[in-house]
């Protein structure tokens, strides 16, 4: 070990070694590290420290925690296609990390918390390099040789939340003194083999048509309503935890014989077809491969959705329940692809069908892969339930979800942005949880008492909305997105809504602008615009003297659908 100025340089060596295709998960986290700012992926947290664990015991337990996972010690060069993509995964045998010191200067436990918070928060925006290694940054606040709090930050590339968990669960052993077992769970190369062999190339064109069958007849966009005027905004963050949920949680699984994680979902999405105003739903659920048992205990990143297509037009709370277990099965099930295929297959059907899916409600089942022990060694809710407002958070979602325990209290995260929910309607949402749970435990609760259990108000749709196959579409949206599309090209455009879909008719100075080349930019601008949908057929006329003009007298330049084919 070398010391420099706060920095000790930790070497390892001795491990295995290797290079392979990339897995999926890591395919699917690099083109979100190149797309997304790296607090929207990097994750930073406090690892809990062992009582009396000095400097040099926790440098020792850190080189073994790197020396012990291949997914830590694996980087992605950059690849020879022209925009040097990584193609392959990297693991190095040996080699060096950095670990940041800081005194921890007199500090109360409490402070120590909040500069723990602030280091965190300080490397979490800073990028990590692809190629290089670890995939973990270290951070030590140290009164001496004692260390008293241990930040690490992550890269989805290297690990997702479970497998931070798992990091967690060794780290602790390995800084308490305790030798472990070798690792038995599959490594990243062992993965990216099963992917790539025939079963594995099977199961990823079946999760494929899965999601293609969604996409093409599923709602583009859950949340399509008054409110939603633009791309989200940061995410209002509420923390709720109630032992009383739990126990009514515990109830409701047993009468309906479902697991607490589909019943969290039923109920979830309950409260957001009440709120958009609607029965059909597309939803997200992370961590979908952790499902499996064989990728459970799995050290890397298995960042893949499931999608879960779900008709909530339900007598009651029960009958939801069964459907959520059975849709939720077939999503998990369908969720090992090839993210370039599922973006080039929603480009495809944006092409298609007009409309372009947005990814708009997502759930985040961590309460299996959170140690109980960790979840009990917090205080108790001061209140019950507790609620706590948590930071603003910057992600491209709409309404988001995240388990954290279920057994014990109930702890959830609720993100929501503010054109859906206000930060008073957030806090209504959540609470609405444990009062659906708290009547559920009894009896199937109708469906039509959400509004008086929830206080949640369904949102509202006034002026030109129409439903247009699966999708809720604003006209004014429409021509807006026309206009920003085709600039001056379009002097003026007549949209009505006909028995196949929406037709437009534009008005022209260019003679050689054709249905197809409109309805290239008008799908290229769709990304952002939930409200919007271009066209099923478009009607080319010349530009007349005077504007707005008679649509029935104009000739007609060119018409079609501009699809492809």
């Amino acid at each position: 070990m070398e010391e420099t100025s706060g920095r000790i340089t930790v070497r390892y060596g001795g491990a295995s070694g290797g290079s392979g295709p990339l897995t999926l998960g890591q395919d699917n986290m690099i083109r979100c590290i190149r797309r997304d700012r790296p607090e929207q992926i990097n994750q930073a947290s406090a690892w809990p420290v062992p009582d009396g664990t000095t400097v040099t015991a926790a440098l020792d337990a850190l080189r073994a925690l790197v020396e012990r996972h291949e997914a830590v010690r694996t980087g992605f060069p950059p690849g020879s296609a022209a925009d040097a993509f990584p193609d392959r995964q990297e693991v190095a045998a040996e080699g060096a990390f950095t670990v940041a010191v800081v005194p921890a200067g007199g500090r109360t436990d409490a402070e120590l918390d909040a500069l723990a918070d602030e280091l965190g928060g300080a490397d979490v925006v800073r990028p990590f390099d692809l190629a290089a290694v670890p995939r973990l940054r270290f951070t030590l606040v140290a009164d001496g040789e004692l260390v008293r709090r241990l930040v690490v930050t992550v890269c989805h590339a290297g690990a997702d939340g479970a497998a931070v968990t798992l990091l967690i669960r060794d780290w602790l052993d390995l800084a308490a003194g305790k030798e472990l077992p070798p690792v038995t769970s599959r490594t990243p190369l062992q993965v990216a083999g099963q992917e790539q062999s025939t079963q594995g190339r099977r199961k990823s064109a079946a999760a494929l048509k899965h999601w293609e069958s969604i996409l093409a007849t599923g709602p583009s966009a859950v949340f399509a309503t008054d409110g939603i005027t633009g791309p989200p905004g940061p995410l209002t963050t509420v923390l709720l935890r109630s032992r009383t949920a739990a126990a009514d949680l515990a109830t409701t699984c047993r009468r309906t014989a479902a697991s607490p994680s589909v019943v969290l979902l039923a109920v979830f999405a309950a409260l957001i077809a009440h709120r958009a105003d609607r029965t059909d739903l597309v939803l997200s659920a992370l961590s979908a491969n952790r499902r499996r048992a064989a990728l459970a205990d799995h050290i890397g990143t298995l960042a893949q959705d499931a999608l879960i297509a779900l008709d909530t037009a339900a007598e009651d709370l029960d009958t939801l329940i069964g459907r959520t277990k059975s849709a939720s099965f077939s999503g998990y099930w369908h969720s090992t692809l090839n993210a370039d295929k599922v973006w080039r297959l929603i480009g495809d059907i944006a092409e298609r069908r007009g409309a372009r899916f947005a990814r708009q409600v997502v759930v985040n089942d961590l309460s299996l892969s959170i140690p109980e022990t960790l979840s009990a060694a917090r205080p108790a809710p001061a209140a019950d339930p507790d609620l706590q407002t948590l930071p603003d958070q910057p992600l491209p979602v709409r309404l988001m979800m995240n388990i954290l325990r279920t057994t014990g209290s109930l702890e959830f995260v609720l993100l929501a942005c503010p054109q859906v929910l206000t930060r008073e309607d957030t806090e209504r949402f959540a609470r609405a949880v444990p009062a659906v749970l708290a009547a559920a435990a009894d009896r199937p609760v109708p469906l039509t008492e959400l509004a008086e259990l929830s206080g949640v108000r369904p949102a509202t749709r006034t002026g030109e909305w129409h439903r247009v196959g699966a999708d809720w579409i604003d006209l004014g949206a429409v021509r807006a997105l026309l206009a920003d599309a085709l600039g001056p090209a379009a002097a003026a455009v007549d949209l009505t809504r006909t028995e196949d879909g929406l037709a437009a008719r534009i008005a022209t100075d260019d003679p050689d602008l054709t249905p197809a080349a409109v309805h290239r930019a008008v799908t290229a601008a769709l990304p952002g615009r939930e409200t919007a949908m271009a066209p099923h057929h478009y009607t080319l006329h010349p530009r007349p003297d005077a504007l707005p003009p008679v649509w029935s007298a104009l000739p007609v330049l060119a018409e079609g659908t501009g699809r492809a084919g």
